[in-house]
């Protein structure tokens, strides 16, 4: 028989393997079941997809609510007779190619870009249509100075030959001998840096 002022018996410790905590002890929590992974991409697309839903009903009511305040705001009619035509832009150099300061360089560069802006030709200083050669060209932005022009053909004949070689005879046989304008007015913006480097 037990005595009354004896504890009853408590049941021996769980023997717990070495390195693991015991399920009861204190500071620590009992193992987890791994949960399985869910399908996230599906609820992703389905998360967007109610945005996208929502959002659509936003700018649709957005789009009846601009109707609405702005119903009664009058606008006049344009008059499209008071709007001309678009005025083209002023020639500008090309990339690379700051306008001279000597005379005759200056003469070269306007008359490159004269090329660009009328038009090229060849087999005339100007045919019908306005587009010029590069002597016609040179001869038009000197403005009758005969002495200028002089200088800017023989400056432009040894542009060219330094690139062509001295085969070529003059300035208008080595115009006429193109298709387009495109190496006539290289040439004349090649003969207008030849001009400013010499200063004349």
């Amino acid at each position: 028989m037990q005595s009354p002022t004896q504890s009853p018996p408590q049941s021996p410790a769980p023997i717990v393997a070495a390195g693991q905590p015991a399920s009861g002890s204190a500071g620590t929590a009992p193992p987890v079941a791994a949960q399985p992974e869910g399908r996230g991409g599906d609820g992703l697309e389905a998360r967007l997809a109610a945005v996208k839903g929502e959002m659509d009903a936003r700018l649709a009511l957005a789009a009846v609510a601009y109707e609405v305040n702005t119903a009664h705001i009058e606008t006049p009619p344009v008059d499209w007779s008071r709007i001309g035509a678009p005025v083209a832009p002023a020639p500008t150099a090309p990339p690379g190619l700051a306008p001279p300061a000597t005379p005759i360089a200056a003469l070269l560069h306007r008359a490159s870009l004269r090329l660009r802006t009328d038009g090229w030709c060849a087999g005339a200083l100007v045919d019908e249509d306005g587009h010029l050669c590069a002597q016609g060209a040179i001869r038009r932005e000197s403005g009758g100075d005969r002495h200028a022009e002089a200088q800017a053909m023989t400056v432009l004949l040894e542009a060219i030959r330094r690139r062509f070689g001295p085969r070529v005879e003059s300035v208008p046989s080595f115009n006429d001998a193109w298709g387009n304008g495109r190496e006539p007015t290289r040439m004349l913006e090649q003969a207008a840096i030849l001009a400013d480097a010499r200063g004349i």
